[in-house]
């Protein structure tokens, strides 16, 4: 499971013309899906996510997390970061998980996020065409992926 980790000061996802999600203060988190991913894989990235410290606390030191700030977070799902680019100039998604499998994982790591944040979160929608927004608070931008846990 890969994440790209946004600090926002807003955020926003679109389909349609119509907002679906939007948060203030937070985390926007982009989430690619692939086959070898558990349960296990959720629950880690759900824990990194809400307790990253990457927010300032009074001293002006990135020393508290989304949960301990009250922020939000936007979920967006994201089958491209599981492009492999190594040949040629068309990225690959092989490596990406299909709806069949992607789709439980995604429903499965909000309900991770809700339980592990203490509220809810707020979301894209799958596999939609979507238009993300977002005013990124530092620049703050973390990739994990839970397979390389470094």
């Amino acid at each position: 499971m890969r994440v790209v980790i946004q600090r926002v000061s807003e955020a926003s996802v679109k389909v349609d013309g119509h907002i679906t999600g939007a948060i203030h203060k937070g985390l926007l988190v982009l989430i690619g899906v692939e086959d070898a991913d558990t349960k296990e894989d959720i629950e880690w990235i759900s824990s990194k996510i809400v307790n990253l410290r990457i927010f300032d606390d009074t001293a002006g030191v990135m020393n508290l997390s989304v949960k301990d700030i009250d922020g939000e977070v936007l979920l967006v799902s994201q089958f491209t970061l599981h492009a492999a680019t190594k040949k040629g100039n068309r990225p690959s998604y092989i490596k990406a998980s299909k709806p069949d499998i992607a789709v439980p994982m995604y429903e499965d790591l909000i309900d991770q996020l809700k339980h592990d944040l203490g509220k809810e979160i707020t979301t894209g929608i799958f596999g939609a065409d979507m238009k993300v927004q977002l005013l990124n608070d530092g620049p703050v931008t973390i990739v994990m992926d839970s397979k390389n846990k470094e």
